[in-house]
């Protein structure tokens, strides 16, 4: 079904909803999909649209760049809601790890199988046997305090600590925050966070957070500890 007219007021808050648990449209990486989305948009979504508008910030970043984007573009109509499988048969279409596993059986006769396939059998079992062993990983995990200053004392903080927690990462996870006098009327937010080094790094959270220019004046770290 798709986002439906994107010019519009009501595809935008489809788009909207549709960013709320997610950072692109396809992946967590900007790619192609974001680049077709983008350009149905003719004008930045309204601040009240904070997800879709973080994220129209964000990949307005990349446009010097967005033919290079990994992926290839799709119609339209083919990202969003709904998703695009087709159900009228009755039964989802198999993935194509499903065909692999059917057109190579583990446990075939030996009799109808030809070199190539041994081989490729042997190749899976050796791959099985070395991801059952293998311990997992120990995840690297840092603390962190924001400070998330506004540009006056009109500056609506409500929607502000919305805005920020809208950024929506794998591997990161917001905590509590507080709003913290800093003179002349005007407070800023401070917010804490869990992330995941590998994933998630100070600079990222920088750039997600003062895409919302018509807010945010500047972020800082306000404490950065290892877990």
């Amino acid at each position: 079904m798709g986002f439906g007219d994107l010019k519009s007021a009501s595809g935008q808050q489809v788009l909207n909803q549709f960013l709320a648990a997610r950072s692109y449209i396809e992946g967590f990486v900007p790619s192609q999909a974001d680049v077709a989305v983008f350009d149905a948009i003719p004008s930045p979504p309204s601040a009240d649209l904070c997800h879709a508008l973080r994220w129209y910030n964000h990949i307005k970043s990349y446009q010097s760049q967005k033919n290079s984007l990994p992926g290839v573009k799709k119609p339209l109509g083919q990202y969003g809601p709904a998703g695009v499988a087709d159900t009228t048969s009755g039964s989802a279409p198999a993935s194509k790890d499903d065909d692999d596993d059917d057109d190579f059986d583990l446990f075939g006769s030996d009799e109808e199988e030809d070199a190539e396939l041994t081989q490729l059998k042997e190749k899976r079992l050796a791959e099985y046997t070395a991801k059952k062993a293998k311990k997992p990983a120990l995840i690297a995990k840092s603390s962190i305090l924001l400070d998330v200053k506004p540009w006056d004392d009109e500056t609506d903080m409500a929607k502000l600590e919305e805005c920020v927690r809208s950024i929506q990462m794998d591997g990161l996870i917001w905590g509590q925050s507080k709003l913290v006098p800093v003179g002349y009327g005007i407070k800023k937010l401070q917010i804490s966070c869990v992330v995941e080094d590998e994933k998630v790094g100070t600079d990222l959270l920088e750039e997600h957070i003062t895409a919302f220019e018509d807010y945010v004046q500047s972020m800082d770290v306000a404490a950065f500890n290892k877990i």
